[in-house]
């Protein structure tokens, strides 16, 4: 039984003193690939240095809504260029966030539209964030057409806008907060779609599960998150894991 975490900010500082023990917990748990998304440009030789270090580590390249302060139009220039001599496996992480403080929605789109556009050059699936931005996001991918889609990265929005999503080629990334009971939309959602509709994620160091809190966040923890959703839907783990790593895989490993 084989997980894949979707979504894993391996590259963080916050690994640095324990990366190599991180994987091999990883490993012991079950958990074969993890995708590393990049957020801003300054961390992307790094991130591409580590995945060079481990073939079962992937690499996703993006400018992150949450630091648009740090993101310069030569920082897309260059993600253009990462994207013809680097094997990456999206373009990730990208989208909208009006969560945060003195969001501005017109510089966030301008960033995410130019990624988008170098995802459909490249025929690349891209790996969103999206906070109390479903319904701009989601104007957004219509109007450009993603041949290959991609992952809504701990999604939260509505069963209506989930749907939505599916429909234009997505797939839903299901975290550590399907593992709170009070997150009562997110574990009615799983209940109420396929489970083709989902794949599994940690957001590690971030998004720590039920009974953590407070701690580091790592991939071994995925396969709690199967764990859930598998009593959710009243299926076997092993379903789990082999359902949302066929999605992962044909999503981000397959060729074009």
């Amino acid at each position: 039984m084989q997980f894949i975490d979707s979504h894993c900010h391996l590259d963080f500082s916050e690994f640095d003193l324990s990366r190599k023990e991180i994987l091999l917990q990883a490993r012991a748990a079950g958990v074969r690939d993890i995708v590393v998304p990049g957020v801003i440009a300054d961390r992307w030789q790094d991130l591409l240095s580590l995945i060079k270090s481990d073939h079962n580590l992937h690499a996703a390249l993006g400018l992150h809504p949450c630091f648009m302060a740090k993101h310069t139009q030569a920082d897309l220039e260059l993600l253009e260029t990462l994207l013809v001599t680097e094997q990456v496996c999206a373009v990730g992480e990208i989208g909208l966030d009006l969560f945060i403080p003195q969001a501005n929605l017109d510089q966030q789109l301008l960033y995410l539209n130019e990624q988008l556009a170098l995802a459909k050059k490249f025929n690349l699936p891209v790996l969103l964030h999206v906070r109390k931005a479903h319904d701009q996001m989601l104007k957004q991918l219509r109007l450009i057409q993603l041949e290959r889609g991609g992952i809504v990265h701990a999604f939260s929005g509505s069963e209506q806008q989930a749907r939505q999503y599916l429909d234009l080629g997505f797939k839903l990334g299901i975290g550590g907060t399907v593992t709170y009971e009070r997150a009562k939309k997110v574990r009615r959602l799983v209940q109420a779609l396929p489970l083709e509709s989902f794949v599994l994620e940690t957001d590690a160091p971030d998004m720590p599960l039920a009974g953590h809190q407070g701690e580091i966040n790592q991939p071994a923890r995925v396969r709690r998150v199967a764990e859930v959703i598998a009593e959710l839907k009243n299926i076997s783990v092993t379903k789990v894991a082999e359902i949302t790593s066929q999605q992962v895989k044909r999503l981000l490993f397959s060729a074009a």
